[in-house]
């Protein structure tokens, strides 16, 4: 989801405050598969690793518990490097390869739609692959730790936890152009969303459960400020954003001129538990993307933000099944097409 990326703990807990006096104030509920994906292929497994490196979620998990301390936004930024890695060409960490001077073609890394991907999301998997190649060398993929990671983030920050399907192996390809046809704008329609996601394999339903995602994370002002000022080309304000969220963000948020960094939470409530506050959000035209609040609208999706916002069960239970849908997205197996990285941002 074309989540842009998250800011510093400091910074979002002054910006969340700012939404304190109006929150208080109300009372929230809260296909046809397409080549690019495959089924679960019978190689992967939930004991993959059980004789060739037993220890590895614990290995992991002691890089993501540590980190999730030191700087939470390890947990939104690493969930979206997952996204955005398997959206495009499948869940192979390519989207951990750095671009090598010389070369016309950038690595996806530093296609324009990633640049923004924060640094704490590709440093948690650094470390943790630097921590499981000290005690199983040459055996686990930077896939592999990628999917593992973003399942101990969602745990971290109050979400459910579930079990991960390992046996991938890293791609050999990592471009710039074959991302920005697959991943999603901050202002994407319904329609576009619908399509984008079905081509990966996944229905209407995980795309509502997978941008709740967003129930944690930041955005920066270049992707809502058009709601605030003229919003699609009108010259007025988006009139499906409450008033005084409208208030709040362009205080920080001017039309020309503002500062680059500055950022607002995704979800104004609880912006640092995964829950399923995000969904009642949206019925209160809370959302900040215009993406995500245009879910509400959809009669193909305001259902389901609907029974999300009522039932957090039912929000954790589909989250959950979408990331295993997509976390097997065009899974790459064998030497033949696929490595193992003892370095994630290099190239064997």
């Amino acid at each position: 989801m074309s989540v842009p990326s998250f800011a510093s703990t400091s910074f979002s807990l002054q910006f969340t405050s700012l939404f304190v006096f109006f929150i208080l104030s109300r009372t929230f509920c809260l296909a046809t598969h397409a080549n690019t994906t495959t089924r679960p292929p019978r190689q992967l497994s939930l004991n993959y690793y059980a004789k060739s490196c037993p220890q590895l979620e614990q290995l992991v998990g002691s890089v993501t518990s540590q980190q999730f301390k030191q700087s939470p936004v390890s947990a939104p930024a690493t969930i979206r490097l997952l996204f955005h890695d398997c959206f495009v060409g499948g869940c192979d960490a390519s989207i951990l390869i750095a671009s090598k001077g010389g070369r016309k073609e950038l690595a996806e890394k530093d296609a324009e739609d990633n640049r923004d991907l924060k640094v704490e999301g590709f440093e948690t998997v650094r470390k943790a692959k630097e921590l499981v190649e000290k005690k199983c060398p040459g055996v686990v993929s930077c896939a592999d730790i990628l999917v593992i990671a973003a399942r101990d983030y969602v745990h971290l920050a109050g979400g459910p936890y579930y079990p991960v399907k390992k046996g991938r192996w890293d791609g050999k390809i990592s471009t710039a152009s074959r991302v920005a046809s697959n991943i999603p704008r901050a202002n994407s329609t319904v329609d576009q969303l619908i399509k984008l996601f079905n081509t990966k394999g996944l229905t209407t339903r995980d795309l509502v459960a997978l941008s709740g995602a967003h129930t944690i994370g930041f955005a920066h002002c270049k992707n809502f400020v058009a709601r605030l000022y003229s919003y699609r080309g009108k010259g007025q304000p988006d009139p499906d954003m409450d008033p005084k969220l409208l208030h709040a963000l362009r205080m920080y948020c001017p039309n020309f001129g503002g500062n680059s960094d500055i950022v607002a939470p995704f979800d104004a409530t609880t912006p640092f538990l995964f829950d399923h506050a995000y969904y009642g959000n949206l019925q209160q035209k809370m959302g900040l993307l215009a993406s995500d609040q245009a879910l509400a609208f959809d009669p193909r999706t305001k259902p389901i933000v609907l029974e999300f916002a009522k039932d957090n069960h039912n929000f954790f239970q589909a989250f959950v099944a979408a990331m295993d849908k997509l976390s097997l997205i065009k899974v790459v197996r064998g030497a033949r097409h696929g490595e193992k990285r003892r370095d994630c941002s290099m190239h064997t």
